[in-house]
């Protein structure tokens, strides 16, 4: 099965000086770009991050699950390699504090 379209944002992409840009609702790429959710979404990954105290590797994970199939020119499949692999970092350091 294609991923292809299942979180088409390329509606979103612009041509500006002959490259294709990502513009969010404000026009800007750092500042709730629409690939994480935008600024309008009460479930934009930071926020939820955030709001759920998740910390640098579960924030990170979700942060890649969020994203993937929606960041134009970012892998899919790489992005969810991100996130198992920032997982796979949460679990083995929390079997290590367990242990001790």
């Amino acid at each position: 099965m294609s991923d292809e379209g299942l979180y088409d944002f390329r509606e979103q992409v612009v041509k500006q000086d002959g490259d294709r840009k990502e513009v969010s609702a404000t026009g800007d790429q750092v500042d709730h770009p629409l690939h994480y959710g935008g600024a309008a979404d009460a479930y934009e990954a930071i926020k939820v991050i955030e709001a759920w105290g998740l910390g640098f590797c579960l924030g990170n994970a979700l942060k890649y699950i969020c994203r993937a199939g929606r960041k134009y020119g970012a892998d899919t499949i790489t992005d969810l390699e991100k996130a198992a692999w920032y997982l796979s970092r949460e679990i083995e350091q929390r079997k290590k504090w367990r242990a001790t």
